[in-house]
Order: C-alpha cells, then sequence, then structure tokens
C-alpha cells in the first residue's frame, strides 16, 4: 500500500515526532528538518535564505541549524512558529 504523499513508510517514521524526540539532540539539519516537513533539501534551504523556514532556525558561523523543539512545535501544532533565521550572538543593541 502506498502513502498518499509519496513518503515511504520507513522515512515517514524516521522522521516522526516520536523518532525525533528520541533521537535527535538540541538542534538538526535542514535537510532532516526539511524531510520531517516533507519538502526537499533546496526547498528547505531556500526558506532558510528567505527567512521563511516554519520553525527556529540558527546560524553558528558557517553553519545553519534547526532547533529541535520548535520543530516539534511546529509539527505538533501545524502552525509555523518562527520565520526568521537568528545569530548565535545577540544584536548589538
Amino acid at each position: 500500500m502506498h502513502s498518499q504523499n509519496n513518503v515511504t513508510p520507513g522515512l515517514a517514521a524516521q522522521y516522526s515526532p516520536s523518532h525525533i524526540r528520541a533521537t535527535w539532540a538540541g538542534t538538526g539539519s535542514v535537510e532532516d528538518a526539511s524531510r520531517a516537513f516533507g519538502f526537499s533539501r533546496a526547498k528547505g534551504y531556500d526558506l532558510v535564505r528567505r527567512g521563511e523556514f516554519p520553525c527556529r532556525v540558527l546560524r553558528i558561523g558557517r553553519s545553519t541549524r534547526v532547533v529541535t523543539a520548535s520543530l516539534l512545535r511546529v509539527l505538533d501544532s501545524g502552525e509555523p512558529e518562527y520565520g526568521g533565521t537568528q545569530d548565535a550572538r545577540p544584536s548589538p543593541a
């Protein structure tokens, strides 16, 4: 039996909220978070670049990470929580 969104059952389970809670640390990759939302890596990075990724994203040096707790809240609620990229350091006042 095929799922309607063309995701294999094993892949869907890998990106389920319960699996993410059990296996992810405080942040995850944009690629994995994008798959959890059901879109491609390229689409995920495009949304990050435009400040429209549906959950909190951190820029730490040259790395971009997705906050796991934010990702889980968005997956649970279905509502985007945060649409901007934040630096790991505070902005000057």
